[in-house]
């Protein structure tokens, strides 16, 4: 936007307008950069994600301009994050939170060339639908078996032209198109965010749900083994507590030769090892 203007476009003044007013309603601003996103990875976003955030996509130097008024603590510390064509999540929950449930939501998406398969590609054994021509070569460079048929390309067996993680080129990716094949996995991580003045990047708020959860897990063992060591008594461990102390008391009781119910059985086998034991002593003793 030019300083010397008057007017502006009314698209652009209404993106403005709303820059001056969410980050003040919201706890959270985020950031994502629609270089890394298609526009069709949005629309499922904003259903699953209404009511607890708000879209807005917005070209860098509008969200520059707006944010350089705003006196919000930390705000001006994201500027330098407004690159290209962006877009802002604007929500209460924390940013943490909300790049998890990103991750959640991905989509399987159709392919471009260059992209990498996120799945193995296998492409069944079908009519296809597609008149005989140029298609019968592209098919046959992507390694997928075919025949004519009924004046139409039939796809004789099924194949698997590219395995997951090996990139897609451009031919495969148009045949993959034209039989409605989604093979790449598409999904929306933050770039940047503000909260409570905190500005965090966008490694700081990638969280490996899987990892956390077995570390809790693991504390919580490991807790749990602690107070049974030191004899500190819950609900969880009282039942460990008491058979450990009773095992002891079993041990003790057997140990000092003090007779119960429980241990005569015991104190009785030890003894009469041991008189076995003195016994075989006193028969290969030799007096000197």
């Amino acid at each position: 936007m030019h300083e010397n203007r008057t007017t502006y476009p009314k698209r652009k003044s209404q993106m403005y307008q709303q820059l001056l007013e969410l980050p003040k309603k919201y706890k959270v601003v985020s950031i994502i950069q629609m270089r890394k996103v298609r526009s069709t990875q949005i629309l499922p976003l904003r259903k699953t994600l209404k009511g607890q955030v708000e879209f807005v996509c917005v070209k860098d130097k509008v969200a520059a301009k707006a944010l350089e008024t705003l006196d919000i603590p930390g705000i001006k510390d994201i500027i330098s994050d407004l690159k290209g064509q962006i877009m802002f999540i604007f929500t209460d929950m924390s940013p943490f939170k909300l790049n998890v449930l990103l991750a959640k939501n991905k989509i399987m998406m159709a392919a471009r060339g260059g992209d990498i398969a996120s799945i193995d590609i296998v492409v069944p054994a079908k009519n296809t639908g597609i008149a005989p021509g140029p298609m019968l070569t592209e098919f046959k460079e992507a390694g997928i078996p075919t025949k004519i048929d009924q004046g139409t390309i039939w796809i004789a067996k099924d194949s698997t032209p590219v395995k997951k993680g090996e990139a897609i080129n451009e031919k495969l990716a148009s045949i993959l198109g034209k039989l409605d094949i989604k093979p790449v996995e598409a999904g929306i991580s933050l770039y940047s965010a503000l909260e409570d003045g905190l500005r965090y990047a966008e490694t700081e708020m990638v969280i490996d749900v899987d990892k956390v959860r077995d570390q809790f897990a693991q504390a919580h063992q490991e807790a749990v083994s602690l107070s049974i060591e030191a004899a500190y008594v819950t609900a969880e461990n009282i039942s460990q507590i008491l058979a450990k102390a009773s095992g002891y008391a079993r041990s003790l009781s057997v140990e000092s030769g003090f007779m119960t119910d429980e241990t005569k059985e015991q104190i009785l086998q030890k003894a009469d090892a041991q008189a076995k034991g003195v016994a075989g002593q006193a028969k290969d003793y030799t007096p000197a």
